[in-house]
């Protein structure tokens, strides 16, 4: 496992939009170190230092988490209250980016303190302006 800073965790089941959401951050220069997780159970143990990533240095800590919600195994509203829980991982700011636009899902996420509810746009452009955006803000405009 490479041990360099992580950036951004994508955490998303759907090979095209994670694929999609890394170009759009390489061509905006910000995908320095992504790493892309294909479902809840495996961001947990990125997160956590468990199962394959047993020994990971578990405060090298993503500056910015994408997370899907419909995921197999683990899904991401329990992936959220994990991380939200967990003592060295609840200030990692969370962006839910998903298909769903249902507002049950919209208010849970917050509840279980998510810092951004973005839903996925189906048009690639748009998709693209989004992360590239996202990035961006998380990136270099805000202050951890």
């Amino acid at each position: 496992m490479n041990e360099k800073e992580v950036e951004i965790l994508i955490v998303e089941d759907n090979p095209d939009d994670a694929e999609l959401a890394i170009r759009a951050l390489k061509k905006s220069h910000l995908a320095n170190n992504v790493i892309h997780l294909i479902d809840g159970a495996e961001a947990i143990d990125f997160l956590l230092g468990l199962g394959k990533y047993e020994g990971r240095d578990i405060n090298n800590i993503p500056k910015v988490i994408l997370l899907d919600l419909k995921m197999p195994k683990v899904n991401g509203l329990e992936v959220l209250m994990r991380i939200k829980s967990e003592s060295h991982t609840k200030s990692i700011p969370v962006v839910i980016l998903t298909s769903s636009a249902e507002d049950p899902d919209i208010k849970r996420s917050y509840e279980l303190g998510a810092n951004s509810y973005i839903v996925k746009p189906v048009e690639f452009n748009n998709f693209a302006k989004i992360i590239s955006d996202l990035g961006m803000y998380w990136l270099v405009i805000n202050k951890i």
